[in-house]
């Protein structure tokens, strides 16, 4: 089985990608925030969740014990709730909101970088799933206003088109109030600002990750990147179609190889000014 060289963090930098990545001094203390350049981007990680979180290892049940012995994660893998901000001439993009309500974090930390919910230009959303979609409300309210939402029509016909009756009423409720400025793309879609959607599907039907340059933003590709790093094949219950998830994991990981790709996701370990030095 091929393993994939990186080095493990919220984003995952393969293959050499320090030349192009370097840090500014961080705008937050307590890593809850961390800026970086990738090649000429500006990239703020912004970490959704408080304090540490672990998936317990029992949400992989394809990791066999010995591996989780020999990883040292036994009492949980390194995680993150995560959402990324990418700045690009002059406008603010964010890539999914985060839990909302009591247990998210992302528009105090957004206003602690000097860019609050309202100056959002772009919203770009990997999937439905409530720690993604949480932060677009406050109650009723719509958080970020002023943005041009950007979903997979894979995504939407999944949760809101073909929901039952009684089933996903957040996702149903969040896309009906943003209903206005919400655009619907397939898989390989050129999106404003020049982000390119890709097919990422398993995690959820319309699962996407995004690409600008080098910054590749894979969302839920991987929820143990200590477990799936060494073997892909793994997956976390979490993941709906288990095939589908694996291909993706696999074709994408590989591609972030091949092109040097700075691959960042949502649930990654939280990110360290010193895993760039």
């Amino acid at each position: 089985m091929k393993k994939f060289s990186v080095i493990l963090f919220a984003g995952l930098c393969l293959m050499g990608c320090n030349s192009a990545t370097t840090v500014k001094q961080q705008p937050a203390a307590n890593g809850e925030v961390l800026a970086f350049h990738v090649d000429g981007l500006n990239v703020t990680w912004i970490q959704d969740n408080a304090g540490e979180r672990l998936m317990p290892v029992r949400l992989f049940p394809e990791a066999d014990s010995a591996l989780i012995d020999s990883l040292g994660v036994r009492n949980g893998v390194p995680s993150s709730v995560s959402t990324f901000l990418l700045q690009i001439d002059g406008k603010n993009l964010l890539f999914d909101t985060g839990l909302g309500g009591t247990n998210g974090n992302l528009e105090r930390r957004l206003d602690s970088l000097g860019v609050p919910a309202s100056k959002i230009d772009y919203l770009f959303i990997t999937h439905f799933h409530g720690d993604h979609i949480g932060g677009m409300l406050k109650g009723d309210t719509v958080v970020f206003e002023n943005a041009q939402v950007y979903a997979a029509q894979p995504e939407y016909d999944a949760w809101v088109t073909n929901a039952q009756p009684g089933q996903n009423a957040q996702q149903i409720n969040t896309m009906k109030a943003y209903e206005a400025n919400l655009h619907l793309f397939n898989f390989g879609d050129t999106l404003p600002m020049g982000v390119v959607a890709i097919d990422a599907k398993g995690h959820t039907p319309g699962h996407t990750a995004f690409q600008r340059g080098r910054l590749l933003v894979v969302g839920d590709l991987m929820h143990g990147a200590a477990l799936q790093m060494v073997n892909p094949e793994i997956c976390a219950s979490f993941d709906a179609d288990k095939p589908a998830a694996v291909e993706s994991r696999r074709r994408l990981l590989q591609y972030a190889a091949d092109n040097n790709l700075v691959l960042v996701g949502m649930h990654l370990p939280p990110l360290k000014a010193e895993d760039f030095k």
